[in-house]
């Protein structure tokens, strides 16, 4: 891992395992993190770029981490996913993880608010060699994803954006996934704040019943918390 991308990637996870030990997790620490990253989840030249982009672009460093994008692509494997959704591509680290783990001829619609984030995430994803796998539309997501459902039903929907987005991302997934298909969402303990009595966290509370009443699943004990649902 590059220098650049190493000093990003920890200070991300000092955070994480910060929030974590705050929260009981006080086994998990940067050094665990980086070392387990370097084991499963070891970066290439494209995914340091994808990854390092952020820092050098002066967009918040708010990706996936490395451990939770290599999660993705083996849940696209897992699932042979030909057809997925993400919403939020920032400079496409997570687009370029899940590209990867598509079946062949399989495609990612991935959707990003920010038209500099968006050209950055092209920039990357071409570096990779996998631009012909991966759409990046620009623009406000729902309004977008509405245009894409003649595609569908998708295999995966992968939603990490605005949070007061979720509940309806989510219920978008649930209108066009395939049954047995993918829910994922990232962030899912909102900072360690989904239990405020905030607005952003009632959102993300009501994204979390929505998953467990219409999907079955779990939130997997990430660093940020990761929720993940079968369509049924």
């Amino acid at each position: 891992m590059c220098g650049l991308v190493a000093s990003v990637e920890l200070g991300y996870w000092e955070r994480m395992a910060d929030s974590n030990s705050r929260s009981g997790f006080k086994f998990v620490t940067p050094e665990i993190i980086a070392y387990v990253d370097r084991t499963h989840a070891a970066h290439d030249p494209a995914l340091e770029r994808a990854f390092g982009a952020p820092e050098q672009q002066g967009m918040p460093a708010i990706q996936v981490g490395a451990s939770e994008g290599r999660f993705l692509t083996l849940l696209m494997q897992l699932i042979g996913a030909r057809k997925v959704v993400e919403v939020g591509t920032l400079a496409g680290y997570s687009a370029l993880r899940i590209a990867r783990g598509l079946s062949p001829g399989g495609k990612l619609w991935t959707f990003e608010l920010e038209a500099h984030h968006a050209q950055v995430a092209r920039d990357n994803l071409s570096a990779a060699g996998v631009s012909e796998r991966v759409e990046v539309i620009v623009g406000p997501a729902l309004e977008n994803m509405q245009k894409i459902e003649a595609h569908g039903p998708f295999d995966a929907v992968f939603i990490d954006a605005d949070k007061t987005g979720y509940p309806g991302y989510a219920r978008w997934a649930a209108r066009n996934l395939r049954r047995g298909g993918l829910l994922i969402g990232d962030n899912a303990y909102y900072f360690g704040q989904l239990l405020a009595e905030n607005p952003d966290a009632q959102h993300m509370r009501e994204f979390h019943s929505f998953v467990a009443e219409s999907f079955d699943s779990v939130c997997i004990p990430t660093p940020d918390g990761m929720v993940l649902g079968i369509a049924r």
